[in-house]
């Protein structure tokens, strides 16, 4: 039997000797390459902390004591040595989620996915526990060098460091990335840490120097032990972290398993807050992982595991038609900037940054000080497009509100993965973007319906000097094209079988277009007037969209996000406020957070067929 097999909790782990554990990190780097190249999923980040993993559930003792990882994409280790080794449907609907989920183990926390939340989570956790009495439960945070850079960790290490009995370990593991490599200061600082080994080798030399020293030799060498904090600064800056008030531990090695036990079980007798840097390899142990340098397999499709090459080619997907246009925008126009947030390559920003390198600006994962230091480059005279997933805009919701609104900056959010992303669950779907939106004042929000509008609208926003301007668009290949019949001032009718008046008006929102047409067709070929229409710019409800709808018996809006303070909720009310006295149905995700699955399974669950739509609205006309 395989060792791994074996493994069926932590208990089992700690029982295996250790001259057992380097057989059993080959195992389970075989497994995880055979298993996650069939289905898809975070590769690279398990691959390199597997003897962490391990060393982790050897020193501490979970679920008593409490593990938080942070972002969670590297916790298919911990989940394998938690029992779970069924990986054949990982991030499919019925199997393992891509991220920890409470629904699966008592030994799962956090089920967010995004950045830079484990210290916050670990400072409650551990105080929490000690306000109940159980002080002796240890609380560990794993938090990589890239979500390090993300300003929500260090309000947490800010609140930590001065709770001097606080039972918690805060593990970096840094392998200098977070997507990409990670940047900024904070990033030159731990790479000094990194290969700074001077303090250490100059008082190993001072002793035995000293020692040789008649008589004084001792009493030189304990002076010189006594300005140790000086020489540390200049040779080993480590400082950082113990000006803080926190003990650090490191670097250590992440691939000695001994090691990282040594370290790990000092920091847990410490009695307080303790940093354990630990130095580890993004896809360590599988050769195409360490030869991909854009992201060393952060996440993978289904790939050949001889080879690392896909089975698949993928098609064009919505995020080339930006990062091409973008490309063109630079060119002609040489105001336009652009800003990311440790996403530069999924984001589609690596064109501009190819050809406009000084124009592009990626500020780590801080999605606030993005959208903030955009609304300076606009008040500069510059016209800055901030590319983000659309999940993480919620991170910097207020600075879009007060620095970004309030100040009219021309300003241009792209939105990638909007809508029903799937696999990735709940808390990577991009369903929010257009309720959070339509309350903000001067915001202008476009849902381009396939790639000619992606390149059309985005230079139509970067025209746009006086207020924040949004482009959203889906996950996944780009859609066909979609020919207008005609145009109504700056809406697109996409079908009609009448003249003025129609029976009703279906709004189709970006890349739902071709299921209003779809839908459309269907009620028209049971005799209803029929017109299909995308507004193009959706936020604030345009005049054309209200003249349309009054010339119409009944309205559906369907759209890719939230029911709830949607763009169908934003059509009701401009029809009320307008007079229009006409039922305005409306179809999109309700409010409730989504089981991992794909998308297509999602949106059938959810109803946002075209079947399923023409069932519901057919019997209300």
């Amino acid at each position: 039997m395989a060792l791994l097999e074996t493994i069926t909790s932590p208990v089992a782990l700690k029982a295996l000797p250790a001259d057992q554990l380097p057989a059993l990190a080959e195992e389970i780097r075989t497994f995880l390459v055979a298993e996650v190249s069939k289905t898809g999923g975070h590769l690279g980040p398990n691959l390199g902390v597997v003897e962490l993993t391990i060393a982790l559930h050897r020193v501490f003792d979970s679920p008593r004591d409490t593990l938080v990882f942070d972002t969670g994409h590297q916790s298919y280790v911990h989940k394998l040595l938690t029992g779970r080794q069924d990986f054949s449907k990982l991030k499919k609907k019925g199997g393992l989620s891509g991220y920890p989920s409470r629904a699966e183990s008592e030994h799962d926390v956090v089920e967010n996915s995004h950045a830079s939340t484990a210290l916050s989570w670990a400072d409650g956790i551990a105080k929490g526990r000690r306000l109940s009495g159980e002080g002796d439960r240890h609380t560990v945070a794993v938090i990589g060098d890239g979500a390090l850079t993300g300003g929500m960790a260090w309000e947490a290490i800010n609140n930590i460091a001065v709770d001097k009995t606080l039972p918690l370990v805060i593990v970096v593991n840094d392998n200098e990335r977070s997507y990409a490599p990670t940047i900024g200061g904070l990033a030159d600082h731990l790479a000094t840490l990194r290969t700074t080994r001077g303090y250490e080798r100059f008082l190993d030399w001072g002793k035995r120097s000293l020692a040789r020293t008649p008589v004084v030799g001792g009493a030189m060498f304990e002076t010189l032990h006594g300005v140790k904090k000086g020489i540390k600064d200049i040779v080993a800056p480590q400082g950082m972290f113990e000006d803080l008030g926190l003990k650090y531990l490191g670097p250590v090695d992440g691939h000695d398993e001994q090691a990282l036990e040594r370290a790990l079980s000092k920091a847990k007798d410490f009695g307080g807050p303790v940093i354990v840097h630990v130095i580890t390899q993004k896809g360590r142990g599988y050769q195409p992982a360490i030869d991909d340098d854009a992201d060393q397999f952060h996440s993978v499709g289904k790939i050949n595991p001889e080879t690392g090459l896909p089975f698949e080619v993928g098609g064009r997907i919505w995020t080339d038609e930006f990062n091409d246009e973008m490309v063109a925008i630079g060119r002609d126009r040489p105001d336009v900037v652009a800003l990311t947030a440790a996403m530069l390559i999924p984001v589609g920003l690596d064109g501009f940054a190819a050809a406009y390198p000084d124009r592009v600006f990626d500020v780590g994962i801080a999605e606030q000080h993005a959208v903030t230091m955009a609304s300076g480059l606009a008040y500069s005279g510059l016209h800055p497009v901030v590319a983000v997933y659309a999940t993480f805009l919620n991170r910097a919701f207020d600075q879009l509100l007060m620095d970004c609104a309030l100040h009219r900056a021309g300003v241009t959010f792209i939105l990638d993965r909007a809508g029903v992303t799937g696999s990735d669950g709940a808390s990577h779907n991009g369903m929010w973007d257009m309720t959070l939106t339509s309350i903000v004042p001067g915001l202008r929000l476009a849902a381009p319906r396939d790639g000619e509008q992606v390149r059309k609208q985005l230079r139509e926003a970067v025209d746009v000097s006086d207020g924040p301007t949004v482009i959203r668009f889906p996950k996944g290949d780009v859609a066909d094209p979609v020919t207008a019949v005609r145009a109504v001032g700056d809406v697109d009718v996409l079908f009609e079988n009448a003249g003025d008046e129609v029976d009703l008006l279906v709004v189709g929102v970006g890349a739902f277009a071709a299921l209003a047409i779809e839908a459309g067709e269907k009620i028209a070929a049971h005799g209803r007037t029929v017109r299909v229409v995308d507004p193009r710019w959706v936020l604030p409800v345009s005049d054309d969209v209200v003249g349309l709808a009054r010339r119409a018996k009944a309205v559906a809006v369907v759209e890719d996000n939230l029911v709830s303070g949607g763009v169908g909720a934003a059509v009701t009310l401009a029809l009320r406020e307008a007079g229009v006295d006409v039922p305005v149905h409306t179809y999109g995700i309700p409010k409730r957070f989504l089981e991992h699955a794909s998308r297509v399974q999602i949106l059938e669950e959810l109803g946002l067929t075209a079947d399923q739509v023409v069932a519901d609205l057919e019997p209300k006309l």
